[in-house]
């Protein structure tokens, strides 16, 4: 099938990226959430994105303005209903995701396929509460969105392969790469990534090194870009935990059990860079070590 019209569910990081490729690839998109705050934020952090884009030569003034043309924002679910690719990207909570769905499916068309970015919940379950098992999959970008090349692209058991094909055709043209996962915890990604984090934390919980050795050895050792500690706190400690509760849950394995320190930061709510705290603080000039 062809898609022209794509639903964005979330205007948080996620939901704004995604809206901004969509949008710059030549899809009108139709963003929603419940805060009008947020949308705001949302299209204002999608203008700036694209402004960069365009002083970097990377995108045109013309194919920046036409893409902010397409971008239309909403409180009301119900008018998401009218495309034909729907992404849920709200929070990494299944019971949130359950309502948004159900509350969604009394509006749908006929055709429309419904995706989650989800990085982690199972997709067979999600679509099992819908109307359109076979028409639903797992469209998990990477965060940056317009930075990371990336997307997983997981079938649920019931998912058709006119769904996947027409998924993978909108990866294909917003110039990304796809990825096919199966759908077990987490996916690809966070199976291999979350546990190196959680195993990071580990080895500042028992003291064989503190933070900023700990991502100077990643970084200039293992060659990595970032460290996993200053990793999990781009991502969000609270989603790092609930990845590795994900994880150890459905694979009933000890080796995912998430380390003690990780939990006691979000209850704490230090939760990275959008709380101003994490592994470190962010609060100064430079992010200081936390601990």
């Amino acid at each position: 099938m062809d898609i022209e019209k794509v639903g964005v569910i979330g205007a948080g990081q996620m939901g704004n990226g995604i809206a901004h490729v969509m949008a710059l690839a030549g899809y009108d998109v139709v963003l929603s959430d419940v805060k009008q705050e947020a949308l705001d934020g949302a299209m204002e952090t999608i203008r700036a994105n694209l402004s960069r884009q365009s002083s970097r030569g990377k995108i045109t003034e013309d194919e920046m303005n036409a893409a902010l043309k397409r971008i239309r924002t909403t409180l009301k679910l119900p008018e998401i209903g009218l495309t034909d690719l729907v992404i849920e990207a709200a929070t990494e909570r299944e019971t949130i995701k359950h309502a948004i769905f159900e509350d969604l499916l009394p509006h749908l068309q006929p055709h429309t396929i419904l995706t989650s970015n989800t990085s982690s919940i199972s997709i067979t379950r999600l679509a099992s509460r819908t109307d359109r098992p076979e028409r639903f999959m797992g469209f998990h970008f990477m965060n940056p969105v317009p930075v990371m090349q990336l997307v997983e692209l997981i079938r649920g058991i019931a998912t058709d392969e006119p769904t996947f094909a027409a998924c993978k055709a909108v990866v294909d043209k917003l110039g990304k790469t796809a990825a096919s996962a199966e759908d077990f915890p987490a996916f690809i990604v966070n199976r291999i990534l979350m546990p190196m984090i959680n195993e990071a934390v580990y080895t500042l919980y028992e003291g064989v090194g503190n933070v900023r050795s700990i991502d100077q050895s990643m970084k200039l050792g293992a060659n990595h870009p970032m460290g996993p500690l200053e990793l999990a706190d781009f991502i969000g400690l609270d989603t790092c935990l609930a990845i590795m509760n994900v994880l150890h849950d459905g694979l009933a394995d000890t080796k995912y059990r998430p380390c003690p320190l990780l939990t006691k930061y979000v209850e704490a709510g230090w939760l990275g860079r959008k709380t101003d705290r994490g592994f470190y603080d962010y609060r100064g000039e430079e992010p200081v070590p936390t601990r």
